[in-house]
């Protein structure tokens, strides 16, 4: 993400260094705004490197990329009187050169003081993102929602085309047998999560649920029953009558088929 974010902040023209692994506490007096691309557990020791080469001064706001830790993580600088704040750039960037063209459009979670917000909007602004103020000490559930829409995405299309594997079909067609009926969903979801949610729990089809807990390992199975009692919530929430969802739940809630 670091390495996209300077090629997008340099193909949007913004004077913004990002300090990596390699480059930190140089040429940075001259910036207005400073972003730190660096793993979670070093950013307080690369604040603290920077505050002791007398790298930041009061005009500067600096920014870190995490999306988990906010403006504490960078307590070293508060006596250089920065502005200090966050901005995690909510996108899945897998080569830096996917980044300028994954940005723009994406949100980007911003928290910190008040110039370390103004800067934070300022720079989505400029990338073409969506900024969103986080409350303070919401960064931990905020991400922990990140982690879950992409990275466990990632999981559940894993563990899909394993089951398809076990089902027969050849290796080579599972691998992508699932990704367009992925597309789908993702562009369904526009329209809100329950007018995008289909399948069995939505139409309160218990008989094919007993069927699939009945096809499944038990630990596939158990995966299948946590996620299919967060559907039947949503089912509910959508519509799905009363009788349809305690059908759907008994199944759910039984014991090994």
């Amino acid at each position: 993400m670091g390495r996209g974010m300077a090629l997008a902040l340099e193909r949007a023209g913004i004077p913004a260094p990002v300090l990596g692994r390699v480059r930190r506490a140089h040429d940075t007096l001259d910036a207005g705004l400073l972003l730190l691309a660096v793993p979670d557990d070093v950013i307080g020791a690369v604040a603290a490197e920077l505050a002791q080469a007398g790298a930041v001064t009061g005009r500067q706001v600096v920014l870190h990329l995490s999306g988990l830790l906010d403006r504490r993580a960078l307590a070293p600088l508060e006596p250089t009187a920065a502005g200090l704040g966050s901005f995690h750039p909510l996108q899945s960037v897998a080569r830096a050169s996917e980044a300028p063209g994954r940005l723009a459009g994406a949100f980007a979670a911003i928290e910190g003081d008040e110039r370390a917000l103004a800067a934070g909007e300022r720079l989505a602004a400029a990338l073409g993102m969506r900024p969103v103020r986080l409350q303070p000490g919401a960064k931990p559930a905020y991400h922990a929602g990140a982690v879950i829409a992409s990275n466990y995405l990632v999981v559940l299309a894993d563990l899909a085309e394993r089951i398809a594997r076990e089902a027969g079909i050849p290796a080579e067609d599972a691998t992508k047998l699932y990704l367009p009926l992925m597309r789908g969903t993702v562009a369904n979801l526009e329209q809100g999560p329950a007018v995008a949610l289909t399948g069995p729990v939505r139409r309160g089809d218990a008989a094919t649920v007993r069927a699939h807990l009945k096809a499944l390992s038990a630990g596939d199975r158990e995966i299948y029953r946590v996620l299919g009692r967060a559907a039947l919530e949503l089912a509910r929430r959508a519509g799905l009558s009363d009788e349809a969802a305690v059908s759907v739940a008994r199944e759910l809630d039984g014991g090994e088929p």
